[in-house]
């Protein structure tokens, strides 16, 4: 096993997952490390770290994801958290929207690698982005604030879905002024495994939403 911490913190988060899916996670992070050094696409720089801070700190977002539905991850980066997410969950389909031309042609090429039939990849802004259809949830880890992230996104939120914002820190204010828009906010501690840092899911949905 090419990361052990991984397969011991998808044990510890719940997920049991085969160890096709295990080596496909490794396999991304060997993509994310080879376009970094020339690209930048993260900060992140040691594999041990992106284990713990990209991959672990996104897949703590699966369990509170409907089992069913598209989803989009808004700010994807460079697929974050849509690629593992889209990795272990085959059955669910993930857009991937950032507009940042470097980022989105190392998604193109993860895709292709990967053989990932489940993502699409929409080099756009959020405010220009027109789907067939709408999204069960749209997914964000560091796109923007939540009201920004409301105003640009909210179009395409399907009937019955939600925002999904990971933050280290939740602001009173920012979530005050997310329910100001029409939006009901629930916050949720996620623990990540190695990261001794406070994470949280901020869950928003309409206040017409059952």
């Amino acid at each position: 096993m090419r990361d052990p911490a991984l397969a011991a913190g998808c044990a510890a988060l719940g997920l049991r997952l085969p160890p096709a899916t295990l080596a496909a996670l490794s396999s991304y992070l060997d993509l994310l490390e080879k376009w970094n050094r020339a690209y930048n696409l993260t900060a992140v720089r040691t594999r041990d770290a992106m284990v713990t801070r990209h991959l672990l700190d996104s897949l703590a977002l699966l369990p509170h994801l409907p089992v069913a539905g598209s989803f989009i991850d808004v700010g994807t980066g460079p697929g974050l958290p849509g690629v593992p997410l889209a990795l272990c969950a085959p059955e669910r389909a993930f857009c991937l929207l950032d507009s940042n031309g470097k980022k989105t042609r190392f998604l193109f090429q993860v895709k292709t690698a990967l053989a990932l039939a489940n993502i699409r990849i929409a080099s756009e802004r959020a405010e220009d982005h027109r789907p067939e259809g709408a999204y069960a949830g749209i997914l964000s880890r560091a796109f923007a604030a939540l009201p920004a992230m409301v105003e640009s996104c909210r179009h395409f939120l399907a009937p019955g879905g939600a925002f999904y914002a990971m933050k280290a820190q939740v602001a009173a204010e920012e979530l005050a002024a997310a329910e100001a828009l029409g939006y009901r906010a629930t916050v949720t501690a996620l623990v990540v495994p190695g990261l001794d840092e406070q994470r949280s899911l901020i869950t928003l949905r309409p206040e017409t939403s059952a």
